[in-house]
């Protein structure tokens, strides 16, 4: 089966302000090109004003969180629904939003549903810790994190429709900014770890759901992982936010 290739810039909270990230759009834009699926993920803020620039082009606009609940009392909540006039998808799970924010994977696996319900493409973000990785736990870690998400799909998901809209980031949080630095091998391996969960645990074709890699891309490191068995794509950082740099992790993926 042939997957899509896809590459997120996740700009988290960059820039600062509406005109620079217009100016950020309109150059990733440019040189978007027509063999891999590109899309940016701007601060809530942004969105609305990176959609008008982006709304004639082949590059997608994604959420970086969205609300566990579909409306009602919740201060500073975005509702899937509120997203579904200017974004195709939206980040769920991101390993920030778990440190930072408090997401667990039962809150996770709400937002999952929440998004596919509405229409949006989610990618789920899973990964292990530092600690975790030196304890040779990622395995189990990655099939715990899928766990919850993969429950509340086998009730919510009757037809199999949802799964269209479903991919999976996988982000080695231990790689992230710490100049230690996943391999293409080791990417590998996880990207089989979860293909065997979500078909042993959710009933879902593994090699239908196109899996990213999320550890501090960068143009010259994504050759390794656009080469890796399995990683179909990548959600990138840091080096979303210079569009030369993340138009060569765009190009390494083509």
């Amino acid at each position: 089966m042939t997957r899509p290739r896809i590459v997120i810039g996740n700009w988290k909270m960059n820039p600062l302000t509406p005109a620079a990230a217009t100016t950020l759009a309109t150059a990733v834009a440019r040189e978007a090109g027509r063999v891999v699926r590109v899309g940016v993920a701007p601060p809530a803020l942004f969105i609305p004003v990176v959609a008008e620039v982006l709304r004639e082009t082949r590059v997608g606009i994604y959420a970086q969180d969205v609300s566990a609940e579909e409306k009602g009392a919740f201060t500073g909540q975005i509702a899937a629904t509120m997203l579904t006039s200017y974004v195709n998808g939206t980040l769920v799970g991101h390993s920030e939003a778990r440190r930072y924010l408090g997401d667990d994977d039962e809150r996770v696996a709400k937002k999952l549903i929440q998004v596919l319900r509405a229409g949006l493409e989610a990618v789920l973000c899973i990964g292990e810790r530092e600690d975790e990785f030196d304890a040779g736990a990622t395995e189990d870690v990655l099939a715990a994190q899928l766990g919850a998400p993969l429950h509340a799909l086998s009730e919510s998901d009757r037809d199999g429709r949802m799964t269209e809209r479903f991919v999976i980031a996988y982000e080695p949080v231990w790689a992230i900014g710490t100049g230690r630095p996943a391999t293409g091998e080791h990417a590998t391996a996880a990207t089989k770890t979860i293909r065997r969960v979500l078909e042993e645990d959710g009933g879902i074709d593994g090699d239908a759901i196109p899996i990213l890699y999320g550890g501090s891309v960068t143009a010259s490191g994504a050759i390794e992982f656009a080469k890796a068995e399995g990683i179909d794509g990548a959600l990138v950082g840091g080096a979303s936010l210079k569009a030369e740099e993340f138009v060569g992790i765009v190009r390494a993926f083509s």
